[in-house]
């Protein structure tokens, strides 16, 4: 009798798995705010000091901070050709959905590709046109981070959390 009552019962493991997989999420979430807020508090004070180092003004966060009329221009070409580029990219790995995609019509890639051509765009604007010739230097810089923490996180499968 005590072995049908066994049957009927959930396995002792079910409630353990449960458990153990929420903790997991819970410490993937922690360590992923840890990661996300010390790399924003090293690009914050590296900013600051390369700001008062190279004497550079800082700019609003979200604005569009075009040089003259013609890095605008060149600017909008880019953003349009790399929007219409996404957009090819998307039904071309649809196609393929029964193959492995091609890893440079990939979003994250041709991002990363974008955000490399705008800032060296904007870097070249700001060597020939801009009023304070450190502006490019501060751009370089910026790109030069951004380049090493994505490609450390894009190799490292973000510092070993997934």
């Amino acid at each position: 009798m005590n072995s049908n009552r066994r049957c009927f019962s959930k396995p002792r493991y079910y409630y353990e798995a449960s458990f153990e997989g929420s903790a997991r999420l819970e410490t993937f979430w922690l360590k992923f705010i840890l990661i996300i807020s010390i790399l924003g508090l090293a690009l914050y004070f590296s900013n600051k000091a390369l700001r008062k180092w190279l004497k550079v003004e800082k700019k609003s966060m979200f604005s569009y901070n075009h040089v003259n009329d013609t890095h605008r221009k060149i600017d909008w070409t880019i953003r349009i050709s790399f929007m219409l580029l996404l957009i090819i990219s998307l039904f071309i790995n649809i196609e393929r959905i029964h193959l492995e995609p091609l890893w440079y019509l990939q979003t994250y890639t041709i991002m990363f590709v974008f955000i490399i051509v705008t800032e060296t765009a904007r870097a070249v604007m700001e060597k020939r046109y801009a009023e304070n010739k450190n502006d490019y230097l501060f751009t370089l810089f910026q790109l030069g981070f951004i380049i090493v923490v994505s490609l450390s996180l894009f190799f490292t499968n973000f510092f070993w959390l997934l």
